[in-house]
């Protein structure tokens, strides 16, 4: 879940404003105890998540660190910072794959800039986002190939958006629990009864 949220700028004694400066927005971020998402400007609670998402969550990263171990690209968690700099988005996907060195906005903050593979995990609250507005935004990173989505509110389902040579986002879609599917810009391949063990079957 996401709201905004101005009433930081007060407790860092900075003049209440709506247009938050990125540089406020990380000096801030990193002092908090919880995540925030950072947007034009603008700044947006993200809400915890249920046992069911993080089940999820912990299964793909389990999964994912199995097959890519040895290999040059890595899996980080939702505590990872992404930016988005074509368009200032700042957030913390549940997980991203990175390969290679990763490039970061600057020295100072542990922000990511080249994630390979976003992973989100629908919640109630936010799976309109993940599936539109955001989604949006995360189409301007130049190194994104694979964008996926995974039900876990009530729903087996796993959208693939996957990225063509011809620079075109193309979906397919799992439905089944027998069914795997595999994310060929990381070479791994993924059981659906895999990432669902401990919530449904």
């Amino acid at each position: 879940m996401l709201y905004l949220c101005n009433q930081f700028i007060n407790s860092m004694g900075i003049p209440a404003k709506k247009n938050v400066t990125i540089e406020e927005y990380l000096e801030w971020e990193d002092a908090s105890d919880t995540k925030h998402e950072y947007y034009q400007g603008e700044i947006f609670a993200m809400a915890g998540a249920s046992v069911e998402h993080n089940t999820v969550v912990v299964n793909i990263l389990l999964n994912l660190g199995n097959q890519l171990k040895g290999k040059k690209c890595r899996p980080y968690i939702g505590d990872l910072r992404i930016a988005v700099k074509a368009n200032s988005l700042y957030t913390y996907p549940d997980i991203s794959v990175i390969c290679g060195e990763i490039e970061k906005t600057d020295d100072k903050f542990d922000t990511a800039t080249n994630p390979t593979v976003i992973i989100e995990v629908l919640s109630e609250s936010t799976k309109d986002y993940d599936r539109g507005s955001k989604f949006k935004l995360y189409r301007d990173i130049p190194q994104l190939k694979d964008y996926i989505l995974i039900d876990a509110i009530g729903n087996v389902m796993v959208e693939h958006f996957s990225k063509n040579d011809n620079e075109i986002w193309e979906l397919r879609e799992y439905d089944n629990i027998s069914k795997q599917f595999s994310i060929p810009s990381i070479d791994v391949a993924l059981q659906l009864s895999d990432i669902y063990e401990g919530v449904y079957g």
